[in-house]
């Protein structure tokens, strides 16, 4: 028996990295998966394919977090395919290395609007469709960005803190409806946006990191589905720090 047997999940930015790893892991734990992505297809149809050889249902949406009438369209058309969204994991997120003096204001804008409004509009409905089945589980993937002093970018850090503002204040407000709702703080791991980072900063990472290396992506995959799961049934309002040990 899989941890998440049944369920019917909703994972943002699925196509690659972190989000591909929670698709592939959570069809494991024999959930049916429906994720959206922005850009590559053949990376979206390889997630498809690794769902779907698990013996799950697989749905994928080429549909961008910050469209947000595309994405009532999307849950609209997944609530009739799955019949109800059990589990939604907000992964989807972006990163520009940049220093704040030099910030332009359309940079910012566009940091902001993937990874906040992008949240709003997909947590909307999907939470909506939550408080009807008085259950389900949100899951919000930060950074520790976003609790920590790291030479980060100024834009991204600000945008990581607001979604844990986000995972606390809706976890109360939630809670009264059966929905539980928590974030994992993601140290750096081993995926295109990790590696995207400039060097010095990587390596200075590894000498902090306890584990002395960049997290699998598996890894946060595997954790992810038990914080999920109707194993973890008295835990909201939390953010984990997934990060390998780093001490700043």
């Amino acid at each position: 028996m899989g941890l998440l047997n049944g369920k019917k999940v909703f994972i943002s930015g699925g196509s690659r990295g972190i989000g591909k790893a929670l698709c592939q892991v959570f069809a494991q734990e024999g959930a049916d998966v429906a994720f959206n992505y922005t850009n590559s297809d053949i990376d979206a149809q390889d997630t498809l394919e690794k769902i779907r050889q698990c013996g799950r249902q697989g749905l994928a949406y080429k549909v961008s977090v910050t469209n947000k009438q595309g994405i009532v369209d999307m849950v609209d058309d997944i609530i009739e395919k799955f019949g109800e969204i059990n589990i939604l994991v907000n992964n989807a997120a972006v990163n520009k290395a940049d220093l704040f003096a030099t910030t332009t204001e359309k940079s910012w804008k566009s940091i902001v609007d993937i990874n906040i409004n992008g949240l709003y509009y997909l947590t909307k409905p999907i939470y909506k469709n939550m408080m009807r089945l008085r259950s389900g589980s949100i899951l919000n993937i930060t950074s520790i960005g976003g609790v920590r002093a790291l030479p980060t970018s100024v834009h991204y850090a600000t945008t990581k803190a607001a979604v844990v503002g986000f995972t606390k204040c809706l976890a109360r407000e939630a809670c009264n409806f059966g929905v539980s709702v928590n974030g994992i703080a993601a140290g750096i791991f081993d995926t295109d946006l990790g590696h995207s980072l400039p060097e010095h900063f990587k390596t200075m990472y590894q000498s902090w990191c306890m584990k002395g290396r960049f997290g699998k992506p598996s890894e946060l995959a595997e954790f992810a589905a038990f914080m999920v799961s109707d194993k973890n049934t008295y835990m909201t309002g939390e953010v984990i720090i997934l990060d390998g040990g780093t001490v700043v």
